[in-house]
């Protein structure tokens, strides 16, 4: 009678090698990845997304443009994978930094800092973000403005908890576009041969961003008294 050949088992560095081959070529494909959707960005940051074609494309990234259209079936789609992978990266990053800071105020300087600091570090990816807000369609811009708008719901809940915890008011939505209004544009002034960096930028900014808040609600509460009075000699004269 003939016997079924037992399966040869494999060697413990056998096994490994197998388990960490998906691991392996999926940091490959990632680093890839980085390096083709960065070469895109300074594309994109000096031509504008309208003005570069695929050509332009597949010479800073080093692709054929076969194969760059293989991977990417438009230009839209590199647009798309940057916003997303910007916009993921920093929501990201300020979870991680939030998770041990439990504060309100600190945790909107928290806010402030990660912003900048990430600005800073990726000039070229804000401008591009900055100036092709709109180009997207076919649901890639749908799908980014779903992180901006989580982006946006974090700094609100940020602001309104600081709000209930030092019994301030002001209205929550102004003070965000405010905030966004003061920090998103760093790059387009920011030296850093004359400039501070983002540590201490963050420091100003956010000094100046709450005390304005705070001084906001202590000028409403000496107002109050006084508008109630014109109010009561307006009525008065009627």
């Amino acid at each position: 009678m003939q016997v079924a050949a037992k399966p040869r088992l494999l060697g413990s560095s056998q096994a490994r090698a197998r388990k960490l081959a998906p691991a392996v070529e999926d940091s490959r494909y990632q680093r890839q990845l980085d390096k083709i959707l960065e070469h895109a960005t300074e594309v994109f940051c000096v031509r504008g997304y309208e003005g570069a074609s695929m050509r332009d494309l597949s010479r800073a990234t080093g692709m054929s443009l076969a194969g760059l259209y293989y991977y990417f079936d438009s230009k839209e789609k590199l647009l798309y994978l940057i916003q997303k992978h910007t916009f993921s990266r920093i929501v990201e990053q300020l979870r991680e930094k939030l998770a041990n800071v439990s504060d309100p105020e600190q945790r909107v300087r928290v806010f402030i800092r990660n912003h900048l600091e990430y600005f800073l570090a990726h000039q070229k990816a804000m401008k591009v973000l900055s100036h092709e807000d709109d180009a997207l369609k076919n649901g890639y811009g749908a799908e980014v403005l779903t992180i901006k708008r989580e982006y946006y719901r974090i700094c609100r809940e940020l602001l309104d908890h600081l709000k209930r915890a030092s019994g301030l008011q002001f209205e929550t939505r102004l003070a965000v576009l405010s905030l966004f209004g003061m920090i998103n544009w760093i790059y387009t002034w920011h030296n850093p041969r004359v400039d501070a960096d983002a540590a201490a930028l963050a420091r100003g900014m956010g000094d100046i961003f709450l005390c304005g808040l705070m001084n906001a609600e202590e000028k409403q509460r000496k107002s109050s008294p006084q508008r109630a009075q014109r109010r009561t000699e307006e009525k008065q004269k009627f």
